[in-house]
């Protein structure tokens, strides 16, 4: 059953405690770029503002953005912590440690970390399976490309990144084996200087497809400046670039703030591991432009549905890395374990993962 339907079947406000029901549920959110990026924490935040409109005055949040990695985002949590707030989702890698950090200091507040490994008796951690539409996305890109030249721009060198960089090509190939990939990495999720800047240097070198694991509609503003193809990310970016958007593959968080909120509320709460994907309706392709030939929506359609359906995983062996490595077998498909652990490029990058 996929989790929006869960949501709805439940009757979730019928089945509220009645511990919280003078005083609001406090939910304390932490975001590493502006909620105004239009791409990742654009997109946190409406889930946030999907979950509090859901509950209907029964839950209270707050949210601080552009909150950097590292010592400031252990200050930022620890104050919202100490403010009284129940559950703390923050919202990007860097921010594991300083929140397991936290979490072990305040053992009665639930702390949910998006896209980290770590976890704690009060402290789980939720992911999006970005691959899936990495996936659809190098499929499209690899039938659009005319120079066989697609680029990626890299935000860290982390396996999140990085397994998504792996889906793109490989499903590119699968419809181009000529297709290469260039990547440039910026070591930041949100600055869009420094992504234009990259997206001009990938187009330099013959790139006329792009995609991102960056916040910032830039790469897309770029493209549609010098009419090559590109491919949103986090939300739908189509107005950026009326021409050269392809299609945008869109976070939609609410589902599941809405559902832990709910467990933590009323004390059936366990820290887990979630990964949530185009079953979960927590990744979607928004906005497919209908300037693209018939055939390539056709491949489009066709490839969401083999994934969506389970038909297809796009991490099933046999892969072979870039140095000659069987690093999944034939028959195999990557656990959830596994797929967080990914720090090698696919057989056919001409590349070297940064260390």
């Amino acid at each position: 059953m996929k989790l929006k339907s869960l949501l709805v079947g439940v009757g979730l406000l019928a089945g509220l405690g009645t511990a919280h029901a003078e005083d609001p549920f406090k939910v304390g959110f932490v975001y590493v770029g502006p909620v105004g990026d239009l791409g990742w924490s654009y997109e946190h935040d409406r889930g946030r503002q999907e979950m509090e409109k859901y509950f209907d005055g029964k839950v209270e949040t707050t949210y601080v953005e552009n909150v950097p990695e590292g010592a400031d985002a252990e200050r930022v949590i620890t104050q919202l912590a100490k403010s009284g707030n129940d559950l703390i989702f923050t919202t990007s890698f860097g921010y594991m440690n300083p929140t397991l950090k936290v979490a072990k200091r305040f053992p009665k507040t639930t702390f949910e970390h998006a896209t980290g490994y770590k976890r704690a008796k009060n402290m789980g951690t939720y992911v999006l399976r970005t691959y899936e539409g990495r996936y659809v996305s190098g499929v499209a890109a690899g039938l659009l490309t005319k120079t066989n030249t697609i680029g990626y721009i890299g935000s860290f060198p982390i396996p999140e990144v990085i397994r998504d960089i792996d889906a793109t090509y490989m499903a590119a190939k699968s419809v181009n084996p000529d297709v290469k990939i260039k990547i440039v990495w910026v070591n930041s999720w949100y600055d869009p200087g420094k992504e234009t800047d990259a997206a001009n240097a990938l187009m330099d070198q013959g790139v006329d497809v792009m995609l991102q694991h960056t916040d910032s509609p830039a790469p897309l503003i770029a493209a549609e400046k010098r009419g090559i193809r590109a491919i949103g990310q986090a939300s739908d970016q189509s107005s950026f670039a009326p021409n050269a958007h392809v299609f945008s593959v869109r976070d939609d968080w609410a589902p599941y703030y809405i559902k832990t909120t709910k467990a933590v509320m009323d004390g059936t709460y366990k820290p887990t591991d979630f990964w949530g994907g185009f079953q979960d309706d927590m990744l979607s392709l928004a906005s497919i432009n209908d300037n693209l030939p018939k055939e390539v929506r056709a491949k489009i359609d066709e490839t969401f549905e083999k994934i969506d359906s389970g038909e297809f995983h796009p991490f099933t062996g046999p892969i072979t890395d870039n140095k000659g490595n069987l690093v999944v077998p034939a028959g195999h498909t990557l656990t959830d374990v596994e797929l967080a652990q990914v720090n090698w490029y696919v057989e056919g990058i001409a590349d070297e993962v940064p260390r």
